[in-house]
């Protein structure tokens, strides 16, 4: 289990990645945080490297590729998908539609951004620390 694996984010909103940032600088967690302002960055570092994430925090609503659209290229490709990064929906986005669709693909989780720092920062951590303690198949 790689519990200090880097944790991805996947966010095309400069403030967000700031605010995102920040929340991790506080919260003191050892993992790097690598952000990518689109999907195809991040699909190309995920081919690419030989770590292995914690987990994905993924925007849905994105230029050039979309968040499902990230999430169904992992799950059809065998580099990465043998991986087993957990992929989450961290967003402003939340229809019903989305919802449904995200969790027919097997994502792992999905969350609604707070609109509070202090909120934000408290589901960060409740994301994080559920998946440093979960057990996941080593690859």
């Amino acid at each position: 289990m790689n519990n200090d694996g880097p944790i991805i984010v996947i966010e095309d909103d400069l403030e967000d990645q700031f605010l995102i940032g920040e929340t991790f600088k506080n919260l003191a967690y050892s993992n790097p945080v690598v952000f990518f302002e689109d999907g195809y960055s991040a699909l190309e570092y995920l081919r690419e490297t030989q770590e292995k994430p914690l987990l994905i925090l993924s925007d849905i609503n994105m230029p050039k590729i979309n968040g499902k659209e990230v999430r169904d290229y992992i799950l059809n490709s065998e580099e990465i998908s043998i991986k087993c990064i957990p992929y989450l929906f961290f967003t402003t986005a939340t229809s019903q539609k989305f919802i449904t669709d995200a969790y027919c693909t097997s994502v792992q989780g999905f969350f609604q951004k707070p609109a509070s720092f202090q909120d934000f920062e408290k589901t960060i951590k409740t994301i994080v620390d559920y998946w440093k303690i979960s057990i996941r198949p080593e690859s």
